[in-house]
């Protein structure tokens, strides 16, 4: 299964036409300055005790503790939306807090079990410790992948930099071999990801495609979005050639944000059988096209983020989507 993540693709709406070149450049500078503050610790210490700054990420996040995220995840599913809980956070420095994230995770994954939640999990590899010791990262993820399918839940394995993506895929498919309850983002905006996801494919992976949110060089990824959403188009048509994995049926994934029109389906016109996709969207985005689309009958996820390091991820948030911070 192929799980879209898009961004801004077939909009009810269109992008509004810019003004002028000045505009663009301006929109151009703002993010690269956005996604360089978001590996400032300097900035992250200060920012992040300022009110005015923490009142503005609630908007897209329930709290910081795993408790207001269950709470979230339960308002979610009274209205028939499923949702995939990920705590922030990246480049541990130690094993020991690396293994932390992991017992976090595992006790995630009971209290799923035992409130009946639909819903999954999601991690960042150097959240484990891939930097420190890939070979304990590995027994981590197996661990959650061995838990999460005992539960019924399911394990997503994020993305981050392009440096990071061979040693992504490479445990994604170690644990895959093991496990059917584990899936893996991919980044459209990586000029790699078609070669990528065409290798994957004999395995009948779960995909997570989005659109990707670091700052990588012009060489690595593509730098307009016209060409990003092409990437995204592509995968669409790859997600007819993927076969079903073994009780995949309700595991495709992902569009964050996308109109309410029908025609705007992934698989639309191409009779995509049902739970070959689902559409995940970020929580606080577009909350009145979640339940419009799970009216029409289209699986919905929300992502619902936590934890006390959430900076980076909110710099790189406000760098990708103009929604969050109302300037482009």
């Amino acid at each position: 299964m192929i799980q879209l993540y898009h961004h801004n693709i077939d909009r009810a709406t269109p992008f509004p036409r810019l003004p002028s070149p000045y505009f663009l450049a301006f929109h151009v500078s703002l993010r690269r300055l956005l996604l360089r503050a978001s590996r400032s610790a300097w900035l992250a210490r200060q920012l992040s005790q300022r009110a005015f700054f923490r009142r503005a990420t609630r908007r897209f996040m329930p709290g910081e503790d795993i408790g207001a995220a269950l709470a979230a995840a339960a308002d979610l599913a009274r209205e028939g939306l499923g949702s995939v809980l990920t705590q922030l956070g990246e480049q541990v420095t130690s094993r020991e807090e690396a293994a932390g994230v992991r017992d976090h995770y595992l006790r995630v994954l009971e209290e799923i079990r035992q409130r009946q939640l639909p819903a999954e999990i999601s991690v960042k590899l150097t959240h484990l410790g891939l930097d420190l010791n890939p070979r304990a990262c590995l027994q981590d993820l197996l661990a959650l992948a061995a838990r999460a399918a005992a539960v019924g839940s399911f394990l997503w394995i994020d993305m981050e930099e392009s440096r990071y993506v061979d040693p992504t895929l490479e445990l994604f498919q170690a644990v895959r071999a093991a496990h059917t309850s584990v899936g893996v983002c991919l980044q459209a905006y990586l000029r790699r990801t078609p070669a990528d996801l065409e290798a994957l494919l004999p395995l009948a992976p779960a995909i997570r495609l989005v659109k990707g949110a670091y700052n990588e060089p012009p060489d690595v990824a593509l730098p307009k979005k016209r060409d990003v959403d092409a990437g995204l188009c592509g995968a669409r048509r790859a997600a007819a050639r993927a076969r079903r994995p073994k009780r995949g049926a309700r595991r495709a994934r992902h569009p964050r944000s996308r109109p309410a029109r029908p025609a705007a389906r992934p698989g639309a016109g191409r009779r995509a059988a049902p739970g070959a996709y689902e559409v995940h969207m970020l929580y606080g985005i577009r909350a009145a096209e979640q339940r419009v689309l799970h009216s029409e009958g289209v699986p919905v996820r929300v992502l619902v983020s936590y934890g006390t390091r959430w900076f980076p991820w909110y710099m790189r948030r406000l760098a990708s989507d103009r929604r969050m911070c109302g300037l482009w």
